[in-house]
């Protein structure tokens, strides 16, 4: 199995003097292998991509970008990186911030009441088309060449700008938001890996709370409050977000993929997709490659 498919804590550490982190990555394709590439932080994740085309995978959320991205991620939404050798892009751009930046003070100001909802919103995660796109990420790439405090203006300038631009798409990836105590992550993380190496299998109330050190009934509070789903239900969506890797990476009969993902049969693995797309796998195998067909030059 692809261990990339465990949503991993990647721990976010600012540079000394700063309150948020910037990377800047002029030439993306050096980068083979991005590890993680399936994580989550508590740090809301701001990424412009300039140029390219990639996928999108974010949360339950899978879609394909043209022409590049600028894109906002909620705290512990777990997303893949969106560039490797195969994109083509002429460089990335990566700003990750508390979810109280730059301060919980500042942030309850009314003039700072554009950028909390913002933030708010990006719980779903948000890209940004159009001049949104073009020049609020060529400003968010002038980031890494200023000193701290114009650094730290700008950045509050462009996420003020990303508040009130109506050329976006909420991409409603919240089949994976996670709501997670900070002293709960490790926990959290070792069922995320019984899930990860086992989900091809049945899987007892009674297994997974064991892994957690909690009984049954106080496992279920603990699931829901953290995930905000119940344990069968994300396990479900676990698996048809693992098959929508397989539709789209691989050439697997649409049986192979319903069993692969850990469905016992076709038909339930049809019913649980439709129900989570709103289309079925053969129809979401045609969608895909189309936008793939379209992505491609002429």
């Amino acid at each position: 199995m692809d261990l990339n498919t465990t949503p991993v804590l990647e721990r976010v550490m600012p540079q000394p003097g700063a309150s948020f982190l910037v990377k800047h990555y002029a030439d993306p394709s050096i980068r083979v292998n991005k590890l993680p590439n399936w994580h989550y932080h508590p740090e809301l994740e701001l990424v412009y991509v300039r140029g390219g085309h990639g996928r999108r995978h974010v949360g339950s959320h899978v879609s394909h970008y043209r022409d590049g991205e600028l894109i906002l991620i909620g705290s512990n939404l777990p997303h893949w990186g969106f560039t490797d050798r195969f994109t083509g892009n002429k460089a990335e751009t990566v700003v990750q911030f508390s979810t109280d930046f730059p301060s919980a003070d500042f942030l309850n100001l009314p003039e700072m009441r554009g950028v909390s909802d913002l933030m708010d919103r990006a719980r779903n995660g948000l890209s940004f088309g159009g001049l949104t796109r073009t020049v609020q990420g060529s400003r968010l790439e002038r980031l890494i060449d200023l000193d701290p405090l114009s650094r730290l203006l700008l950045l509050i300038d462009i996420l003020q700008n990303l508040a009130v631009s109506q050329e976006y798409e909420s991409l409603n990836a919240d089949g994976f938001h996670l709501q997670i105590a900070t002293h709960g992550y490790d926990r959290f993380n070792d069922v995320q890996q019984f899930i990860s190496e086992n989900f091809r299998d049945e899987m007892s109330l009674t297994e997974i709370a064991k892994v957690a050190s909690m009984t049954v009934p106080a496992f279920c509070r603990y699931f829901k409050k953290v995930t905000g789903k119940t344990f069968v239900t994300y396990l479900n969506n676990f698996r048809i977000v693992y098959s929508c890797k397989l539709l789209g990476d691989e050439h697997s009969t649409i049986a192979e993929v319903a069993y692969d993902s850990g469905f016992n049969s076709l038909s339930q693995f049809n019913r649980a997709f439709k129900k989570h797309t709103g289309r079925t796998p053969t129809e979401y195998r045609s969608d895909l490659r189309k936008t793939i067909v379209g992505l491609l030059p002429d």
